[in-house]
């Protein structure tokens, strides 16, 4: 007979029972892990060379760590296209190819993205099936943003959804030719990121809050030890202004070249060196609601022998090489010798700076050619030129802008190139510069003359020639004294390449047009001709040197400039 009752009470005792059971029970969340990979400052760098394992290696590298984890996502930080031959040459068509094929969905704007003008955005947004995004880039003519890119997007990942916001520096107003974003302005990144982080934090998106939202910038960032030990500080006064801002989980930079992978504020930052070199890595896990970003990178160019190369993209860069290969396989000339050049190294001009500028200013017929240290990307080897090189060593479209300079303004400029740690230093040729650059900026130069050892009056006109990048502010110059401007519209690749032909060989000659001093304080007991031995020059050199009238009579505490080289 159903007791209904019975069973009632059992029920309810069964109840109880799992009631006091189930929440002793420990259930395992899932935990989704989503990598974030990024490249940064590209440059066009299609073709495997040296540290550059090129497009088909790149891609083969990406589709072996997306074979490990499907959720994966490839996002630029910008500068992709300018750099090369065979990318110059096409505006950056094997460039978008790439991109497909590495399923790039998002990229930052980076300040060479300019160089072209801004009217090549939409083909290669078409061509790479991807979308730039620049949320502090504003059209001063309409205030505005840009219409040529978004942003932010948001990308739904293993049911998740990664927002990413795109962030450019400031510097690019000065970074890049001027007349190609003068009706743009660039404004405060962190004040951008705030108004999209807020905007995004509060569901304001059709697709609802996301999960994660990672800055895509294209903004520089340092670390010591090149991104080896994540407990190195990550530096950089644009990026800690970003990092501050609640709700950013992850930031991707760019633009300085450097290899990062850290913290700043406590937010994730990562930076993958150049031409693809490396990866940047931003792992995204996510166990529950708590969310862990853990930032590394992949040094591809250490691994380089051990990456398969992409089929596809392998046909595709060798179409484009046999395309290109008459222009950039074309021997010009020879070098006698390396004309290195590293504008980060030293404090003055470099081997190939040198004859760049000795080669301006011949071709301009001007007294003084300066060349800014980052116009310049590579050295030319011993050997053959060939086209393809010279390409790499000049990619940019510049031409030969003469003017009449003040020597008051030629210091400056001169000073503004000497040891400078944000842009590198300057190149130039018909001066002899004598500079100390332990001394502060701006007072670096102890003295200034021209190439037969006049001295350069402050007051005088000299003809100088220098790239139309740099008139009348780029990388910070000031040019705006100038007199009698006059742009040539003569391109600069086509001045070397000129050269090149016409010299057969060209000798790669010491960059000594500028003499490096340090100081020496003078002590008791001290005589002119022992501190000379002791410093390896002689008591004339440094009688000469210091303007002393007497080298027996020197004092204790006296400052004594030396030549370092």
């Amino acid at each position: 007979m159903f007791n209904g009752k019975k069973v009632l009470v059992m029920m309810m005792t069964l109840i109880l029972v799992m009631s006091t059971i189930l929440p002793a029970m420990s259930f395992a969340e899932e935990t989704v892990t989503i990598d974030v990979y990024s490249f940064n400052d590209f440059h066009g760098a299609l073709i495997e060379s040296g540290k550059n394992v090129g497009m088909a290696k790149l891609v083969g590298a990406v589709n072996a760590l997306r074979a490990t984890n499907p959720n994966t996502i490839v996002v630029s930080a910008g500068d992709n296209y300018q750099g090369s031959a065979m990318s110059n040459l096409s505006y950056g068509e094997p460039v978008s190819e790439m991109f497909k094929l590495l399923d790039v969905t998002v990229s930052a704007v980076g300040n060479h993205e300019f160089d072209w003008g801004t009217d090549k955005f939409s083909k290669w947004s078409e061509d790479g099936n991807l979308t730039f995004l620049a949320s502090n880039i504003y059209d001063k003519t309409t205030g505005e943003p840009v219409t040529w890119a978004k942003p932010y997007v948001i990308k739904e990942q293993a049911g998740k959804k990664i927002a990413f916001i795109g962030l450019t520096t400031e510097e690019t107003a000065y970074k890049t030719k001027a007349e190609n974003v003068e009706t743009l302005e660039f404004k405060d990144p962190a004040e951008a990121a705030k108004i999209w982080v807020d905007y995004l934090m509060a569901g304001k998106d059709a697709a609802g809050k996301p999960d994660a939202i990672i800055a895509l910038t294209h903004i520089p960032a340092s670390q010591n030890g090149y991104g080896a030990d994540p407990a190195e500080p990550v530096t950089g006064d644009e990026v800690a202004a970003i990092t501050a801002v609640e709700g950013i989980d992850g930031v991707v930079s760019a633009h300085n070249h450097a290899t990062v992978a850290g913290y700043s504020n406590g937010v994730p930052v990562v930076e993958a060196y150049y031409s693809g070199r490396a990866l940047g890595h931003l792992s995204l896990n996510f166990t529950g609601s708590t969310l862990v970003v853990t930032p590394s990178v992949d040094n591809l160019y250490k691994r380089s022998e051990e990456i398969t190369a992409d089929s596809a993209a392998l046909a595709a860069f060798e179409k484009w090489n046999t395309d290109l290969a008459p222009t950039l396989n074309a021997v010009l000339g020879k070098a006698d010798g390396t004309f290195t050049h590293d504008r980060y190294e030293g404090a003055s001009t470099t081997v190939l700076g040198r004859w760049v500028c000795e080669t301006m200013a011949k071709a301009a017929g001007t007294q003084i050619a300066i060349q800014n240290g980052g116009g310049l990307r590579r050295d030319i080897p011993a050997g053959d030129i060939t086209y393809g090189i010279l390409y790499e060593v000049m990619p940019f479209d510049n031409t030969l802008v003469t003017l009449k300079l003040s020597g008051a303004d030629l210091l400056k400029n001169i000073e503004h190139g000497i040891a400078n740690t944000e842009i590198g230093n300057a190149s130039f040729s018909g001066l002899q510069v004598d500079y100390d650059s332990s001394l502060e900026a701006g007072s670096r130069v102890l003295a200034l003359r021209l190439a037969d050892g006049t001295p350069v009056a402050m007051d005088q006109y000299y003809t100088v020639v220098i790239n139309d990048f740099m008139y009348p502010k780029g990388d910070n110059f000031d040019f705006k004294g100038a007199i009698d401007v006059k742009d040539t519209f003569i391109p600069i690749r086509d001045v070397l390449v000129n050269e090149i032909k016409a010299s057969g060989t060209i000798k790669a000659l010491p960059a000594d047009y500028a003499k490096q001093y340090g100081t020496y304080k003078v002590q008791a007991g001290d005589v002119l001709w022992k501190i000379a031995k002791k410093l390896g020059t002689t008591y004339q050199n440094l009688g000469q040197v210091n303007g002393l009238k007497n080298v027996n009579l020197i004092y204790e505490g006296q400052i004594l400039r030396v030549p370092q080289n």
